[in-house]
């Protein structure tokens, strides 16, 4: 009896010992849990960050403190993304060969039918994308051309008659963004009054006004207005006064548009330990201190990690974005990153796009040095489209002021001098080049800078750059200071 009663003491000591080491974890441990948190917490940022951008986006539009459009109506630009005009858009690196429309669309009530024109084959179409900025369909441009018609917008689920002459879009999220791009351009001339026309012309209904009927009522919507650490910045920063915002809204607009069932099988899971699950709200109650912090950790980073991060093909200094970009699928790297610094950009059948940060040699572009490039060609498009180059200040992502005001080169600049073999030089700098130079000059900011050269309605040989960066003379900024 004597030596159970001695085993039976020591079981339990042994016991007690077990409980307080796991009470009291060692330190090795405690920062492996803390690097498992943040990697999560960094990766569920990185997937949820589109999703955010897009909530801030139609905050900045819809609600907020000054909105441009009430849902299902559409928000016309007047004049193509100046730097001032830029900054009231809060929408990153804007083309300016286009005026823009900006409209988020609730379909939860009933479908949208937008009606648009025929414009006499100037350019324009309809990007539509869902919450998680996949343009999943277009009206005008080669898609469905330029003659104009009736699309009808319809949510997940809805199950109504189609009106006669009206082609059914479905959405895969229940709010959707359309955002209308009208060539603002005519015979190498600014031509604002012909492209509002255009732009006036299309026209977002509710169905039931559409079919003269009175109008069901909107969803409710009742949601935490974003807090930017600075309003004066894009929307896609992602930086918040309270970093654990991202957090909650990331929540509330997966909610209300859920990603695709294989993200919901595959990936919700794993950010369980996050608190982030279909269905429930965020509580921040519920995680512990060390959980909040790398969460608060990840949520400050994302934004400034994305800016950086790259995707694609690296060439001559240039970033030429894969296939994907556009309608991502699974590449949530590329949709991160786009959603950062082009965001709603385009599928590559409708428009082109690549970026350049960095010179020849692999440096930094910044308004200290003086480059060139120089294009043994325009970039291929198909008419009625056009091509450009534009600037773009790096600290905010907006176009550059200057005296000029001067944002890009390209088709819509009939002065850009040539030579006769159809190759060209650009200057990219400061200073004025000189009178006979200042037509092929791109002013550049003081600080960092980068340019994005765009194809919309582009030709086959330059959407394969996509896939084989030497399919077509792509140049490289050459630094000459």
């Amino acid at each position: 009896m004597r030596k159970f009663a001695l085993f039976t003491a020591f079981i339990s000591l042994l016991n007690a010992s077990f409980a307080v080491a796991a009470e009291m974890p060692t330190a090795s441990q405690t920062e492996a849990v803390d690097e498992w948190t943040y990697s999560l917490a960094l990766q569920a940022a990185s997937w949820g960050a589109p999703l955010v951008t897009m909530y801030a986006f139609r905050d900045h539009i819809a609600f907020g403190s000054s909105p441009k459009a009430p849902p299902n109506t559409l928000w016309r630009l007047e004049n193509i993304s100046t730097p001032e005009l830029a900054k009231k858009e809060g929408y990153v690196t804007p083309n300016v060969n286009t005026i823009y429309g900006f409209g988020f669309m609730d379909l939860r009530s009933e479908p949208i039918v937008v009606e648009v024109p025929d414009s006499k084959d100037r350019y324009y179409m309809v990007e539509i994308l869902d919450m998680w900025t996949n343009a999943f369909g277009y009206i005008g441009g080669k898609t469905t051309g330029y003659k104009g018609g009736k699309f009808i917008l319809t949510g997940p689920g809805w199950k109504g008659k189609i009106p006669d002459g009206v082609r059914q879009i479905p959405c895969p999220t229940p709010w959707i963004l359309i955002q209308p791009r009208v060539h603002s351009y005519s015979q190498g001339k600014l031509d604002l009054a012909g492209a509002n026309n255009i732009l006036q012309a299309i026209i977002p209904k509710p169905l039931s006004a559409f079919l003269g009927k009175k109008q069901l009522p909107l969803s409710s919507y009742k949601y935490p207005t974003p807090e930017p650490v600075n309003p004066a910045l894009p929307v896609s920063v992602l930086q918040y006064k309270d970093p654990l915002q991202f957090w909650e809204i990331l929540a509330i607009a997966l909610n209300e548009n859920p990603p695709p069932q294989d993200q919901v099988s595959a990936l919700l899971p794993m950010f369980k330990p996050l608190g982030i699950e279909l269905g429930k709200p965020w509580d921040r109650s519920k995680l512990g201190p060390k959980t909040l912090a790398s969460m608060s950790k990840a949520a400050q980073e994302i934004g400034s990690i994305l800016n950086h991060l790259g995707v694609g093909a690296f060439y001559k200094g240039a970033t030429i974005p894969p296939a994907t970009i556009g309608n991502f699928g699974t590449d949530y790297k590329t949709r991160a990153f786009i959603a950062r610094v082009g965001l709603t950009a385009n599928v590559p059948s409708e428009a082109i796009y690549w970026m350049y940060t960095r010179d020849e040699n692999g440096q930094l572009l910044t308004g200290a040095k003086k480059y060139t490039m120089t294009f043994q060609e325009e970039i291929p498009y198909e008419e009625p489209g056009f091509w450009s180059i534009t600037i773009y200040d790096a600290k905010n992502n907006y176009t550059v002021p200057n005296a000029l005001n001067r944002y890009m080169l390209g088709s819509d600049t009939p002065e850009l001098k040539k030579n006769k073999d159809g190759s060209f030089t650009i200057y990219i700098q400061q200073t004025n080049p000189g009178k006979d130079k200042e037509s092929n000059w791109l002013p550049a900011p003081p600080g960092p800078f980068y340019l994005t050269p765009r194809s919309y309605a582009p030709k086959p040989e330059v959407i394969q750059i996509l896939t084989d960066a030497q399919s077509w003379p792509v140049p490289g900024v050459h630094s000459v200071q």
